[in-house]
C-alpha cells in the first residue's frame, strides 16, 4: 500500500483567498465599523454631554448629516489595504499551524494553536497599523467636525493621501505607525482567542461529502461569526485604547494620551470601566459577519479553483 503524502502548504492561493475574503467582508460591514470608531472616540463632557447616545443614534445622525457615502468614509484605504492585511492574517495562521503540527494525523495542542494565532496577529500589524490610522482619521472626521461646529470652529476636509503625505513629511515612515504597540496588543490577543476557538467550533459541524474532511461552508461561516464576536468583545478594551491613541485630531476639550498605560489610566479615571466597552456591541456586530464571510470565502478555496490547484 502506497504511503500517503502529507499535503504541501500552498502559499499563493491562500494569500489570494485571504485577500478576496477581506474585500468582501469589509465592503459588507464598513458602515457599522464607522459607527464603532465614532462611539469609541467620543468622550463624555464635564456635564455628561455627548454627541451620540447609542449605536442607532450615531448611525441615524451620521446618515442624516453625511448621507449614504458618509457611512463609507475611509473605506477606500481600508479596501485597498485589507487585501494584504487579511491575506497575511489568515495565511500566517495556516502557515504557523502547518509548521507547529506534531505530525500527520496528530491533533495540534491548544498551546500551539494559540501560539500560531498570536504569531499571525503579530505579522499583520505591519499593514494593520497604517491602515487603521488612516481609516480612523477619515471615519471620525464627521464627529470632530460636528463637535467643532458647535464651538464655532471649522475643520477642513481631509483625505487619506493628505494625511499620509503630512505624516511622512513631519515624522517620516514612523508617523504611519502611531499606536503600533496598542495595535499589536489588540491583534495578538484577538488572534490568540479567535483562531483556536474558530478551529474547534469549525470541527464540530458536518463535513463535505467530497472526502476532503473540510466543514461545509455554512459551518465555517457560523464558526467565524461566533469566534469573531467572542474574541472582539474580549479585546474591546485594547481596541478602545488603540483607537484613541491613533486619533490625530480631536474635538475641543477632548483629552490626548501619551501612551498605552496613560490612556488606560486616564480613561478609567475620567469615564469609568464602561468606557472600555464603548462600541463593544457594535464591534461584535462588525467582526462577526466580517470573519464569518472571510472564513467562508477562504475555505471555499476560490483561488485554488481559478488556478486549477487540487486541494
Amino acid at each position: 500500500m502506497a504511503e500517503r503524502k502529507e499535503p504541501k502548504f500552498a502559499l499563493v492561493p491562500k494569500i489570494v483567498n485571504g485577500g478576496i475574503a477581506g474585500i468582501i467582508g469589509v465592503s459588507v460591514v464598513f458602515p457599522l465599523d464607522l459607527v464603532k470608531t465614532r462611539l469609541q472616540n467620543q468622550q463624555i463632557g464635564p456635564h455628561g454631554e455627548r454627541l451620540y447616545t447609542s449605536m442607532l443614534d450615531c448611525f441615524r445622525k451620521t446618515y442624516r448629516a453625511e448621507g449614504y457615502f458618509g457611512m463609507y468614509r475611509g473605506s477606500g484605504v481600508n479596501i485597498l489595504l485589507i487585501t494584504p492585511e487579511k491575506a497575511i492574517k489568515l495565511t500566517a495562521n495556516d502557515f504557523f499551524r502547518h509548521h507547529l503540527s506534531p505530525g500527520e494525523g496528530k491533533k495540534l495542542p491548544l498551546t500551539r494553536e494559540m501560539l500560531a494565532g498570536g504569531l499571525a496577529g503579530l505579522c499583520q500589524i505591519v499593514i494593520t497599523t497604517p491602515m487603521e490610522l488612516l481609516k480612523i482619521q477619515l471615519q471620525d472626521a464627521g464627529r470632530v467636525a460636528a463637535q467643532s461646529k458647535q464651538s464655532g470652529q471649522v475643520v477642513p476636509k481631509i483625505s487619506a493621501t493628505q494625511i499620509t503625505m503630512d505624516l511622512l513629511r513631519t515624522k517620516g515612515i514612523f508617523g504611519l505607525y502611531k499606536g503600533i504597540g496598542a495595535t499589536a496588543l489588540r491583534d495578538v490577543s484577538f488572534s490568540v482567542v479567535y483562531f483556536p476557538l474558530f478551529a474547534h467550533l469549525n470541527a464540530l459541524g458536518p463535513r463535505k461529502k467530497d472526502g476532503s474532511g473540510e466543514a461545509v461552508f455554512w459551518c465555517s461561516f457560523l464558526a467565524g461569526c461566533a469566534a469573531g464576536s467572542i474574541a472582539a468583545l474580549a479585546v474591546n478594551p485594547f481596541d478602545v485604547v488603540k483607537t484613541r491613541l491613533q486619533l490625530l485630531k480631536k474635538a475641543e476639550g477632548e483629552a490626548s494620551y501619551v501612551g498605552i498605560m496613560d490612556a488606560f489610566v486616564r480613561t478609567f479615571k475620567n469615564e469609568g470601566i464602561t468606557a472600555f466597552f464603548k462600541g463593544g456591541g457594535c464591534r461584535m456586530i462588525v467582526i462577526a459577519p466580517l470573519f464569518g464571510i472571510a472564513q467562508m470565502v477562504y475555505f471555499w478555496g476560490v483561488a485554488e479553483k481559478l488556478m486549477g490547484i487540487e486541494r
